[in-house]
């Protein structure tokens, strides 16, 4: 561990023993507290002063959705279209290394900012919401195929569970998790809350999007799936475990997995963006 991963690890520890402390106290407050740091992303603005290189020759384009804005970046290509829906504290810049392999296709490539991510607004991150700004770029660009990556994959799992009558014809998910409960449990163990507040924190999803933690799960959505899925999730993952992706793939009848060795979350590699284009392209 490093020195400045030393600090941050000091410091969640620190914040973890404080919202214990406001669990006895001040209940409401500890549960308001401990699910702003889950959903609020301290990493990934982008200003349209500083973009990336990638981002600048693309044609973009700002979607209105309810009292939120959302950014999109468009590669053109031919009328085959592809969706790019990135991660946590990440942005549209994150398909980088990616883009080369897939503008071999000849495609058009849309990449979307995240709520509260690139140059898109707000300060909260959650999946229902990216979910919802995933279906205006469906409804919009009509892409036959969708490539998410870490929960940014999760977002695309459950946009098909909420819509599976759209455009979308093929999907490639990248380290991504299957369970809520995962999550929970993992940021719960980071911050070394107590018992007492996991019942709190799991109320505050149940109020703030009316499903409790063990309904939203890839496994579970996955199984209801038709269209064509290739999910690829690395043994050495250290940010989403490895059976997550398994569960998303064990369920997924038209769908095949990958695993692949020493590639961490981030996922990049040439040989396995080859068997993605391979999936996406060869098959009859």
């Amino acid at each position: 561990m490093g020195f400045k991963e030393g600090i941050r690890f000091i410091t969640l520890k620190s914040v973890g023993q404080y919202i214990n402390f406001l669990s006895y106290v001040n209940p409401e407050k500890a549960a308001q507290l401990s699910y702003a740091l889950f959903s609020q992303p301290r990493e990934g603005r982008l200003t349209k002063e500083s973009l990336p290189q990638v981002l600048k020759n693309t044609r973009t384009e700002i979607f209105h959705h309810n009292e939120h804005e959302f950014q999109t970046y468009t590669w053109e290509g031919n009328e085959t279209k592809i969706l790019l829906v990135h991660g946590w504290e990440s942005n549209a810049a994150r398909w980088q290394k990616t883009l080369p392999h897939l503008q071999k296709s000849g495609s058009t490539i849309i990449a979307i900012d995240a709520p509260a991510h690139g140059q898109s607004s707000g300060k909260e991150f959650n999946v229902p919401l990216y979910a919802e700004f995933i279906n205006k770029a469906v409804e919009k660009y009509h892409p036959t195929i969708i490539i998410g990556h870490s929960i940014g994959g999760a977002a695309c799992v459950y946009h098909q569970h909420l819509y599976p009558g759209t455009s979308i014809k093929k999907m490639v998910i990248l380290g991504a998790p299957s369970d809520l409960q995962t999550l929970i449990n993992n940021y719960i163990s980071m911050l070394s809350l107590n018992d007492k507040m996991i019942p709190l924190l799991e109320n505050r999803f149940i109020n703030r999007f009316n499903f409790k933690l063990e309904d939203f799960s890839g496994k579970k959505f996955a199984s209801n799936f038709t269209i064509k899925g290739l999910i690829a999730h690395d043994i050495d993952d250290t940010v989403v475990a490895f059976e997550e992706g398994e569960k998303i793939a064990s369920t997924w009848k038209n769908s095949q997995f990958i695993a692949t060795n020493g590639l961490g979350h981030g996922m990049h590699n040439d040989e396995l963006y080859q068997k993605v284009v391979d999936f996406l392209f060869s098959e009859v």
